[in-house]
């Protein structure tokens, strides 16, 4: 059907794979997923999430390739569509200082720092809002463990329980995040990228 689709620029390839065609597809995965790889690899915990990440992101490419724009770079919007899906990946992990340090060092290495910073604010009040719907007692030991960096032992001491119960409460309270922060991130990034 085609001459030797690998000479193609990325507008042609752009413009074929909004047609659906499945060639231009397979190149464009060829071009960039081993780059896409190294960099998800820079941002995430594990080789296996990296890949994961790419290959969602991919998948991305596919399904939404009927709203691509051939006039705008196709590089550029699978590295956005992969910053978003590290995000979702982040969303999964769980709620401490280190994964809010984690999310902002990967923004700050990122090219557009006017949407980063936007983001990474509401990020931070999702987060916070979440954390002050929590119930009152597990709030109070939630925030001592992650803000204070008081040990579980501390925190019992500190409030009269017993260290199961702090150990208890800090668990369902990550538990209760991770569920909430899943959703309402994802809802948030939408709006967001409107």
């Amino acid at each position: 059907m085609m001459d030797d689709i690998s000479v193609f620029s990325d507008h042609s390839l752009s413009e074929l794979l909004k047609s659906g065609n499945h060639e231009a597809y397979n190149e464009i995965y060829k071009r960039y997923f081993g780059l896409m790889f190294v960099d998800a690899c820079k941002r995430v915990a594990s080789r296996e999430d990296a890949q994961d990440i790419v290959q969602e992101t991919f998948i991305s490419l596919w399904n939404r390739r009927e709203y691509l724009d051939p006039d705008k770079n196709i590089a550029g919007y699978l590295y956005a569509a992969m910053r978003n899906k590290v995000i979702d990946w982040f969303t999964r992990q769980e709620v401490n200082s280190k994964y809010v340090n984690s999310f902002k060092a990967f923004y700050e290495a990122g090219s557009c720092v006017t949407d980063h910073a936007i983001r990474e604010k509401q990020l931070a009040s999702i987060i916070e809002r979440e954390i002050d719907a929590l119930p009152p007692r597990m709030r109070e030991i939630f925030i001592l463990s992650r803000r204070a960096n008081l040990s579980h032992k501390q925190i019992a001491q500190q409030l009269d329980l017993s260290e199961l119960t702090v150990k208890t409460q800090v668990k369902h309270a990550l538990k209760i995040l991770r569920g909430r922060l899943g959703l309402v991130l994802f809802i948030a990034m939408l709006i967001g990228s409107k």
